[in-house]
């Protein structure tokens, strides 16, 4: 099964395309993060419901939204209303979540899996989070974060932080992707450290659901592996 990354983008009439680095953080300031995080999730289950190969959709969740009283109930909602395959579905969490309340994370994460649906450490190795948690709260994917991958080629440690990410991994059967891929010499030096899936430019830029359709229902074995 490969797995496309869900992201943010905002078109404004008037001001272009705004990053989500400058609307984001004004969501969470203002409470909006988490009604933003349903409704992109909301388009990104229709728009992907009838892809082929079984795509994965990967969606960042905030704290602030994983720790939302009824978030498992409006998640397994939108997978209702849209019909989309709950094992289909990857939640992507950072290590702060984790740290926030992590008696709460664990009772979320654990009714999640209980319905199929995929978990994600996201952007490990900058965090605070106990090692303990990654057995504990069965999480699917080790997500290396990207700062670690642009400073490999000029810092040694570095890359021995990726290289002991990469086995810890192993250690525990969990899968790890390598975030921040851009170059082919990024790839080459993490699949000679042993890290076999990345994420990146290198692999396929952000595309509208529009355009992804398109490539999907042309060369679908092609364009996902691309974006895996």
């Amino acid at each position: 099964t490969h797995k496309l990354e869900v992201l943010a983008r905002w078109r404004h009439p008037e001001r272009g395309l705004i990053s989500p680095a400058t609307f984001i953080p004004v969501a969470e300031e203002t409470g909006l993060v988490t009604e933003l995080t349903y409704a992109i999730l909301r388009r990104a289950c229709l728009d992907a419901r009838d892809w082929p190969g079984g795509v994965t959709l990967a969606v960042n969740v905030s704290a602030q939204t994983l720790l939302d009283p009824w978030f498992v109930e409006r998640v397994l909602a939108v997978l209702e209303q849209t019909h989309f395959p709950a094992n289909r579905l990857e939640i992507e969490i950072t290590e702060s979540v984790l740290v926030h309340d992590i008696q709460a994370a664990r009772r979320v994460i654990g009714v999640l899996k209980s319905h199929a649906i995929r978990l994600s450490l996201d952007d490990f190795g900058v965090g605070y989070s106990s090692l303990s948690y990654l057995s504990e709260l069965a999480f699917d994917t080790l997500k290396i974060d990207q700062s670690f991958v642009r400073l490999m080629h000029d810092s040694a440690p570095s890359t021995k932080i990726i290289t002991a990410i990469i086995g810890l991994g192993r250690s525990l059967g969990l899968p790890v992707i390598a975030e921040g891929i851009e170059t082919e010499r990024d790839a080459q030096v993490l699949r000679a450290l042993g890290c076999e899936l990345g994420q990146g430019y290198w692999f396929a830029r952000p595309e509208p659901a529009e355009a992804m359709t398109a490539r999907l229902a042309s060369k679908p074995r092609a364009v996902a592996a691309k974006a895996a």
